[in-house]
């Protein structure tokens, strides 16, 4: 990878990207260890024949085609050019190799491809004006600061959503059972929260994968900046019902009297005033991040709004047992592995990573990822994670956490410790493999799916409680428990 850095007129612009051909010249690693040359285009275009421009001590600039790389490195060094720039005929860079006829070479002039669109850039600044460029190569750090705080926040929401359910009862909800129970024989049994919980079923589990793989090819086909808008919009209206859910939690658990005070609003009927003005401020904050989502600071909302809306939805949904675990996580282990390592079998390209980078979308990017921007990589960029490598291991790791509480186990003799740790190797697995395939995207639930289920069951084998984990049933645990209280 190479950097550009561009002067017009001596006024510095934005930096340009590429990459170096397997021969010629190596580049510095430092901007201070390279020079500023003039540019000049080659003279046919192609850089094929020799110029008719001056390329003396200047870097020549040719276009793609109509001979090989190791011709136009030839023709530019011959004609005194201290370096060659290579435009593209598209956004994707490719390498320059040299034939296998070119045993023995004599490039001694660095050689560097740009894309498209930089190169287009570069033809408007040359415009009646003097454009310099400085060359040099800056290597990526192995492991940027990004990685950790992404790794944290992955684990964090895990941990924060299956202990959620602490926090979630109030100190007086039990007083106000007492209370309902006065007015209502059945108050108080829970059946209202029972409602609000999906339990996942097999079937709902591989009909979910289903939908989701169509919902990534339509996303694959018919991507648009309208479309992403509409994913925009309605991550906003999640985020923000996630967000107040958040915020309403442990105001309802230590404020008593707020929430009792009340406010009728048509369409909305009665809400209380706390609720109503932190919804409110929600609503403000996911405006506001919708509006700024291309500043470079934009991330930290998105990943608040992200963090939010994953805690409710891992309240909302649950893993019953270790039989639907098993389903879900399975499908969507060779789902992930599907549309990032085998789609480009049939479409050419990984549809996965094509969705993620949001190439057909007019500069937009769906936003269902925590991203976090490289603060030491010198090409810039983020690290990122899927929604979903966060919320499949989260349903098992609040199953574990659930059913831990249920047969009151302790953390080591648990399962919820192990899986935590767990699910923190398996991201360290996915960065590993990021780093060994320099940078290719990752299917997460590759590494995750073993380091969840896979302790899952080991433990359960190794104590004998695997039956158990695999037809548990949280209605039947609450009798046991209710039972074992009363004797």
């Amino acid at each position: 990878m190479v950097k550009v850095k561009i002067w017009v007129d001596g006024v510095e612009g934005e930096d340009l990207s590429g990459i170096t051909a397997s021969f010629g010249a190596s580049l510095p690693e430092e901007a201070n260890k390279s020079s500023k040359l003039p540019t000049v285009f080659s003279n046919p275009l192609n850089g094929c024949s020799n110029s008719s421009s001056k390329l003396t001590g200047s870097v020549a600039l040719s276009i793609r085609g109509d001979c090989d790389f190791v011709t136009k490195a030839k023709v530019a060094q011959s004609g005194g050019a201290s370096a060659l720039l290579v435009i593209n005929d598209n956004e994707e860079l490719y390498k320059m190799v040299c034939s296998e006829n070119d045993t023995s070479l004599n490039i001694s002039i660095p050689v560097v491809m740009i894309p498209k669109s930089a190169g287009d850039a570069i033809n408007k600044s040359m415009e009646e004006k003097h454009v310099e460029f400085l060359l040099y190569a800056p290597t990526r750090p192995i492991v940027d600061f990004s990685v950790i705080f992404l790794w944290a926040l992955a684990v964090g929401t895990i941990v924060t959503a299956s202990l959620w359910q602490e926090f979630g009862t109030s100190e007086n909800s039990d007083e106000r059972y007492n209370e309902l129970s006065k007015e209502s024989p059945n108050a108080g049994t829970g059946d209202d929260d029972d409602k609000e919980i999906l339990d996942i079923s097999v079937k709902g589990a591989i009909v979910f994968v289903i939908t989701a793989s169509t919902f990534l090819v339509l996303l694959y086909f018919f991507m648009s900046a309208w479309f992403v808008w509409l994913l925009i919009v309605l991550f906003c209206i999640g985020g923000v019902q996630g967000m107040h859910t958040c915020i309403m939690t442990p105001i309802a658990r230590k404020c008593r009297n707020c929430p009792q005070k009340t406010l009728n609003l048509p369409l909305f009927g009665e809400v209380s005033i706390v609720s109503f003005v932190v919804a409110l401020c929600c609503l403000i904050f996911a405006v506001v991040w919708a509006v700024n989502r291309r500043e470079s600071y934009s991330w930290v909302g998105q990943d608040i709004l992200g963090i939010c809306l994953m805690i409710t939805v891992l309240q909302l949904a649950r893993l019953p047992n270790i039989k639907v675990a098993t389903v879900l996580l399975c499908c969507a282990f060779v789902y992930d592995i599907f549309w990032v390592f085998l789609s480009p079998l049939i479409f050419h390209q990984s549809v996965m990573i094509v969705v993620a980078r949001g190439d057909n979308s007019g500069g937009e990017s769906i936003p269902m990822l925590l991203r976090v921007p490289r603060a030491f990589d010198p090409w810039g960029g983020y690290d990122m994670i899927g929604f979903g490598d966060i919320l499949f291991p989260g349903l098992l790791v609040a199953f574990a956490f659930r059913y831990d509480k249920a047969y009151k186990k302790h953390l080591a003799s648990g399962y919820f410790l192990w899986l935590i740790i767990g699910y923190g190797f398996g991201l360290l697995f996915t960065y590993l493999g990021l780093y060994l395939m320099n940078g290719h995207g990752q299917p997460a639930l590759l590494y995750l799916v073993p380091c969840t289920l896979g302790v899952t069951v080991i433990l359960g084998l190794v104590r004998g409680e695997l039956k158990e984990l695999w037809n548990y049933s949280p209605e039947l645990s609450s009798a046991t428990t209710n039972l074992t209280g009363e004797a």
